[in-house]
């Protein structure tokens, strides 16, 4: 029994080591997916390389990439996309800007220019702020490779395919893509105020206001009444005086009159 048992053993351990030898290697780990590699290829990013170092962000996407289930697309703009900006737009940024900016372009999702075409708007982006997450609305032409994305602020076609193999997509686009609630329109400007309004119309010529009629109406009366009362005692005065020499002429006529008689 013993030496049955040692020998089905060392049949057991010659099977292992034969199928050792014969097993295929595991095969090499895929080469790493790099984002800044594929952007310094396409040869003509340099500013949008600039922020993803300066941000960080071409970090947080080599590390999401590691871990990720659904996949990322990344929307690159050109240097002229940058170029046709407002100048200082980039550097009026504080730094949390910049990075919301770039995560802005990023979605969390692996998007090829297929699946565009039956995603449900709003698509998530990886920027947030104090309302929230931001997103962008994608439009496609029926029958056609041809997408938008939408901002709020402008729509943006997308270009041409950078890489598009899960768990990343890279579209080259035209335009930077200005989120809604960082580059919106500006505030309607505040009323102005109701003394400013009111000195217009006046400056106009227009009708005073009632309450400003009511205010002025019984001033100008009572400066009306100083005016009669002043006039009124000018003439009672001139008429005293009136008075006065008639008496003086008529007591001199009779006094000439009875020299005459003597």
């Amino acid at each position: 029994m013993a030496s049955h048992t040692l020998i089905l053993l060392l049949l057991l351990a010659a099977a292992v080591a034969t199928a050792a030898d014969v097993a295929p290697a595991p095969a090499p780990p895929a080469a790493q997916i790099n984002l800044t590699g594929i952007l310094e290829k396409g040869g003509q990013y340099n500013t949008l390389l600039r922020l993803l170092n300066a941000t960080r962000v071409n970090e947080q996407v080599s590390s999401q990439l590691k871990t990720t289930y659904d996949g990322l697309t990344f929307f690159a703009p050109t240097d002229a996309a940058f170029a046709e900006l407002r100048p200082g737009t980039l550097n009026g940024l504080t730094d949390q800007e910049q990075v919301q900016l770039v995560l802005y372009h990023l979605l969390p999702r692996y998007y090829s220019l297929t699946t565009f075409q039956t995603a449900s708007n709003p698509l998530r982006t990886q920027a947030t702020g104090p309302a929230g997450v931001y997103t962008v609305n994608v439009t496609t032409t029926t029958g056609q490779s041809l997408v938008n994305v939408s901002t709020g602020v402008a729509a943006v076609p997308v270009g041409t395919t950078l890489f598009a193999e899960f768990p990343l997509a890279v579209y080259s686009v035209d335009g930077v893509l200005l989120p809604e609630q960082m580059f919106g329109k500006a505030k309607a400007p505040a009323p102005a105020p109701a003394s400013a309004g009111k000195a217009k119309e006046h400056k106009k010529g227009g009708a005073m206001p009632k309450n400003e009629v009511a205010a002025t109406a019984p001033a100008a009366r009572a400066g009306g009444g100083d005016s009669d009362e002043s006039t009124t005692t000018n003439a009672a005065a001139i008429a005293g005086a009136g008075v006065v020499w008639g008496a003086v002429w008529a007591a001199a006529l009779v006094g000439i009159a009875n020299l005459v008689i003597a």
